[in-house]
């Protein structure tokens, strides 16, 4: 029996050893230096192991209730999914050459489906090549250098969304090609200028070409050096900054033979216009306070087109000008109050067809984690100014939250 049992240990020992051999000859044959390098930040990502290729991916989920009561009309309720939207950047060959694609999905993203047009899912597509710390250059569709606002990601507004005059006014996204050189310092005076030369007729255009075209110009200066992790980049002083910091910026668009009601956004003109765009921003935050001004405007000699084949039918070129202010302050327990004011002046040109704005609102948010995970409340009268003198107010209460990466 000793000697059967000894047999049967050495047999084993024999199958165990010969299995083990297998795996450190299999073990041998995978390259460990072959397998991506996983990354968890701004989102999921991955390098490959010789650093030629990287992906990040990031998810933005908004979700938003609101009632709203406008003057002589029912109160309404909606639910919707306000935005849903993925990213995908990184760089490819080397990190001088970088990509960035954001795809949309709710409804409000994508727009009213047109039978025989593409589906409006794209919101940016896009190459960089930037050489050093100080140049970069773009080249694709994604948002012009524009106010500042409408920069700055939806996801990162104190309010539940922009204000009337970036509704009205602003200049939006575009297929070109940019140049940016920036100089930027932790404490002391940095600026960066921004231009780009772009179709002028927005995103995802899959009509007849034309000879249209739009230049973009704007300059920023921080007075005081650069905002705390791109603080310029999002609303609210959620850094808490130590020291004041400052920008203030102004910028240009020169949109020739536009073809929409807002050059880059709105409903198609029945002749083409040229439209001039001035935008300037200030901008300023300390200690959980923060503070931002603006100021819009669009201009064009004829705002008014009209259907060749019925007189009767016209459309406009928003034009007009409108100022925005907006105050906030963080609590320590990362509760944020906010007030925002809002005046939209229309060109006389347009005075009989459309109202002059003003907007009340004030803000209620919970960050859990910054700009990423966050409970938003607001409450905002619209006040509606007609030629005639008569005044309508509608006002909206909504509850929203954001998370993402």
């Amino acid at each position: 029996m000793k000697i059967k049992a000894s047999l049967f240990l050495f047999l084993i020992s024999l199958i165990g050893y010969s299995q083990s051999n297998k795996q450190s000859e299999n073990s041998k044959s995978i390259d460990l230096e072959s397998i991506p390098e996983f990354q968890f930040g701004k989102g999921v990502g991955f390098v490959a192991p010789d650093s030629t290729f990287s992906m990040n991916m990031r998810f933005r989920i908004q979700n938003r209730l609101t009632y709203t009561k406008d003057e002589g009309e029912e109160e309404t309720y909606q639910g919707e999914v306000k935005r849903l939207r993925l990213r995908f950047d990184g760089f490819i060959v080397d990190s001088r050459f970088l990509y960035a694609i954001q795809l949309s999905f709710a409804p409000g993203d994508v727009g009213v489906t047109i039978p025989g047009e593409n589906v409006n899912i794209i919101r940016d597509a896009v190459v960089y090549y930037k050489p050093n710390d100080t140049w970069s250059f773009v080249f694709g569709q994604t948002k012009l250098p524009g106010n500042r606002q409408r920069i700055n990601s939806s996801s990162a507004l104190q309010f539940t969304d922009r204000t009337i005059n970036n509704a009205r006014f602003t200049i939006d996204r575009d297929f070109g090609i940019h140049a940016y050189y920036t100089k930027e310092y932790k404490d002391k005076f940095s600026y960066s200028f921004k231009s780009a030369i772009s179709s002028g007729n927005g995103r995802n255009v899959t009509k007849n070409p034309d000879n249209g075209y739009a230049l973009t110009g704007k300059i920023e200066l921080f007075p005081f050096g650069e905002f705390t992790k791109g603080g310029e980049f999002f609303e609210g002083d959620i850094k808490r900054e130590q020291t004041p910091k400052l920008m203030i910026s102004t910028g240009f668009q020169r949109n020739v033979k536009a073809r929409r009601t807002q050059g880059q956004t709105g409903s198609d003109l029945y002749e083409k216009r040229d439209l001039n765009s001035v935008f300037t921003d200030a901008m300023l935050k300390y200690k959980g306070w923060a503070f931002m001004a603006v100021y819009m405007n669009r201009s064009t000699d004829n705002a008014i087109t009209v259907n060749p084949l019925n007189l009767s039918q016209s459309r406009y070129v928003y034009v007009g000008e409108g100022f925005d202010y907006q105050m906030s302050y963080l609590f320590k327990n990362n509760i944020e109050v906010a007030g925002r004011f809002s005046t939209q002046d229309v060109a006389t040109q347009i005075a009989e067809l459309t109202p002059d704005l003003k907007q009340y609102s004030i803000g209620l948010t919970k960050y859990f984690w910054e700009h990423k995970f966050k409970m938003q409340t607001e409450l905002t009268l619209d006040e509606l100014n007609f030629l005639n003198g008569t005044t309508k107010n509608n006002w909206y209460l909504r509850f929203q939250v954001e998370i993402g990466l």
